[in-house]
């Protein structure tokens, strides 16, 4: 994302200067000791398309209701989306809350 500032020199002339914004990415660790599933969608009947190794920490992109899963935990039907097209069930990531912390995602 950037950003455009107009700046005025000291002839009066105007000139535009492009600030890259900083966006701040935040990761969230996986339940200790568990290799995490990561599906093609917000469900467990939804294809494994890969496996997270232990101690992964992952980017929550957007949330989503799915599959009520039951994990480390507790008992939750939110999916986090990690990549396009990549889901974990948020029962197995340590985000400090029960509820939404992310943008539902646009399905």
């Amino acid at each position: 994302m950037s950003v455009d500032r107009v700046e005025e020199t000291a002839g009066g002339e105007e000139t535009t200067a492009t600030l890259a914004a900083a966006t701040t990415v935040r990761y969230y660790p996986v339940a200790p000791g568990y290799r995490l599933n990561v599906r093609s969608g917000p469900g467990t009947s939804y294809p494994i398309v890969r496996v997270l190794a232990e101690g992964a920490q992952i980017a929550i992109l957007c949330q989503t209701p799915g599959t009520t899963v039951t994990g480390p935990y507790g008992t939750t039907n939110i999916w986090d989306c990690i990549s396009s097209g990549e889901y974990v069930s948020d029962a197995y990531v340590k985000t400090g809350s029960d509820g939404y912390i992310r943008p539902r995602c646009a399905l």
